[in-house]
């Protein structure tokens, strides 16, 4: 495919060639008529922006991601689903919160569940961002009650991180609840990382809060 070949020549060129020479070929490739191209190179897109500089990334390649959070396949959406977040170290955490943030959510919100699995299965890439946990919580607490018992067991799954960067307070108050009605869920799998999860947010806070929030409803 002509986009691993185009990635693996701006290896092979260096930084300075592919940032002069290369950016046009590539953006044709993430606007190309065939599906299975614009797959491709949205597979290289955190590869190809860690070559060029952030500002060139900006001003070239995140137009055409916000094009294909829209694409009309959904293969070529569930690829960027998961390798956008890889972008935000590389684009930096103002070109994140301003840019990249309202992809994220217009991802966790697709229709099809592969497209949110992949970018729940990446959001550990983010986390730890100021404002942005906060900002995906609404996404997060939604996609909880998801109709695709994958989709909710990613969520379960995830909570833990999200719990160590949010922290105490602010976990009561958004997602406690959540993480008890877990264990009520008619599909197993999720009962068990449900309780898996719990034994993991006693040891992030602590006994006293494992005897306060957990024991009396277990």
């Amino acid at each position: 495919m002509v986009a691993n070949q185009l990635y693996e020549l701006c290896e092979v060129v260096g930084p300075e060639l592919t940032r002069t020479e290369l950016v046009s070929a590539y953006v044709r490739l993430l606007r190309d008529n065939e599906a299975e191209v614009r797959i491709t190179a949205a597979v290289k897109l955190t590869k190809f922006c860690q070559i060029i500089n952030p500002d060139l990334a900006i001003q070239h390649i995140l137009p055409c991601v916000k094009e294909l959070s829209l694409d009309s396949s959904q293969h070529v959406r569930s690829a960027l689903a998961s390798v956008i977040t890889g972008m935000a170290p590389v684009l930096g955490k103002g070109a994140t919160i301003e840019q990249l943030l309202p992809i994220f959510l217009s991802l966790l919100k697709d229709e099809f569940p592969d497209v949110r699995l992949n970018i729940i299965s990446k959001l550990n890439q983010v986390i730890g961002i100021d404002l942005l946990s906060q900002s995906l919580l609404p996404a997060i607490v939604e996609l909880a009650e998801d109709r695709h018992w994958r989709v909710r067991l990613a969520i379960v799954e995830y909570i833990p991180l999200l719990a160590s960067q949010l922290g105490v307070g602010f976990f009561d108050d958004k997602l406690g609840a959540l993480c008890m009605q877990w264990l009520q869920d008619k599909v197993h799998s999720i009962r068990e990382a449900a309780a898996n999860n719990l034994k993991r947010l006693a040891e992030e806070f602590g006994p006293e809060w494992a005897m306060q929030h957990i024991v009396p409803q277990v």
